[in-house]
């Protein structure tokens, strides 16, 4: 059996950010109105935020190729990075739809508690205000090592396979 040195990376990958969710069961009915009401002050702001920070960093290199490639003008690049604005909002309220369920399986009611305080001190408004823009940078920082990530991961996953004799 052959596997394409590429096919093991996205196999890791798979595996690592795609887990199966834990069940709900573990959490109490009173850690989940906890945890909803944490993530309603969460967020109200933050997914346009990381849907714009997010967007910041795509869409550089979209917006080259599609001038270069297909000499696209500017209206339709406004249209197609507004489509991509809905798309990314939308995907990620979906996300954090789950949010909730996986908050109130990690923290007790009285940490969530603890949490809607901290996010109605100043330091916790600034918080709010601020962690999508951190997210962003680190994503930033993460974005151009993937690559390296995933061909050093092909490159191992490809020499073990071979060498438990599942390559050529």
């Amino acid at each position: 059996m052959r596997i394409r040195p590429g096919v093991a990376a996205w196999l890791l990958v798979l595996v690592l950010c795609f887990p199966d969710p834990a069940p709900a069961q573990n959490a109490s009915p009173e850690a989940l109105r906890a945890a909803n009401e944490l993530f309603s002050i969460l967020s109200k702001d933050v997914v346009g935020q990381m849907a714009d920070q997010m967007i910041a960093q795509i869409w550089p290199p979209i917006e080259q190729r599609l001038r270069s490639g297909a000499n696209v003008d500017d209206a339709t690049l406004m249209e197609l990075r507004g489509e991509l604005a809905r798309i990314m909002r939308t995907y990620l309220m979906e996300v954090l739809k789950e949010g909730p369920v996986i908050y109130a399986r990690h923290f007790t009611v009285q940490e969530l508690q603890d949490l809607i305080g901290f996010y109605h001190t100043p330091t916790g408004q600034k918080a709010l205000h601020e962690l999508p823009q951190v997210t962003a940078e680190l994503f930033g920082y993460i974005r151009p090592r993937l690559e390296t990530v995933q061909k050093e991961t092909a490159d191992a996953f490809a020499r073990i396979l071979r060498e438990r004799g599942y390559g050529k």
